[in-house]
């Protein structure tokens, strides 16, 4: 006999119940303490990023170059590209 013979199926299916709502818990917090630790780091790379850059200019002014805001190019064109554009157009 496995136990479940004399066991009524309310019982059965109110502990299963139970049993999967502390298994969706139990995965709900693992998942935002994955999701605060994730966001913790990026963070923490973000600062790390902001120092870097921060030594590359100090950097360059000691050599006596300019610093420029950021490497990356900027997403929107510039008035004088614009005006070209229209000019060749």
């Amino acid at each position: 006999m496995d136990g479940h013979d004399g066991e009524d199926p309310k019982q059965s299916t109110a502990d299963m119940t139970v049993f999967v709502q502390n298994l969706l818990q139990q995965m709900q917090t693992r998942f935002q303490q994955m999701s605060d630790s994730i966001v913790t780091k990026i963070d923490e790379m973000g600062g790390r990023i902001n120092e870097l850059e921060q030594s590359i200019n100090d950097l360059r002014a000691e050599m006596g170059v300019e610093s420029s805001p950021s490497p990356v190019p900027p997403t929107k064109p510039q008035l004088d590209d614009v005006k070209k554009e229209e000019g060749s157009a």
